[in-house]
């Protein structure tokens, strides 16, 4: 197999960075695996599992991607990627889940203990402050991996923790 490399970027958030970077990548021989990207405030964080080919070293991808235009006075990660590449059980989505409301200091604490007392993965979360006519809703969406014996309840108290803080709740099973 190829070698492996976690890229991570930051930057200012911009039209075709995500285009720029991938076609960068494309351009370099290099298949992307898990990819994640994500606006946060006015910056914008990339994070792929890269593939390389023979002769492509991270040092080298580093400063290819340090020249690509779009990554213009980005924080740039290069590194060797030491996990296996193949998710577990436990990263495979089984249910999504989107809890919203006002904003609570410790939400994400306390709904993610609720996931962990049903033995539940968190594969993804995403969490954004959304405006609206009462001056903001904070919405919470996670993928998560619930052993199939235990989804029933773990969603329930989810969604009873979600109603006893005032907030909506929703899940499907994916």
């Amino acid at each position: 197999m190829a070698g492996l490399a976690l890229v991570s970027t930051f930057c200012p958030d911009r039209v075709g960075l995500v285009s720029g970077i991938t076609g960068h990548l494309f351009d370099q021989g290099i298949n992307l695996r898990d990819v994640t990207f994500a606006v946060m405030g006015s910056g914008a964080e990339f994070s792929a599992v890269c593939e390389l080919p023979g002769g492509v070293s991270v040092e080298d991808l580093h400063a290819s991607l340090a020249a690509t235009p779009e990554l213009a006075g980005a924080q740039i990660k290069v590194t060797p990627f030491d996990f296996d590449p193949n998710p577990g059980p436990l990263g495979l989505i089984t249910h999504r889940v989107a809890v919203s409301g006002g904003d609570q200091p410790g939400l994400i604490a306390r709904l993610s203990e609720v996931f962990g007392q049903f033995g539940a993965n968190i594969v993804r979360l995403d969490a954004q402050t959304l405006p609206d006519r009462e001056g903001g809703r904070y919405t919470i969406r996670f993928a998560v991996s619930i052993p199939a014996e235990r989804a029933a309840a773990c969603l329930a108290t989810v969604a009873n923790t979600a109603e006893s803080l005032g907030l909506t709740s929703q899940a499907e099973a994916v």
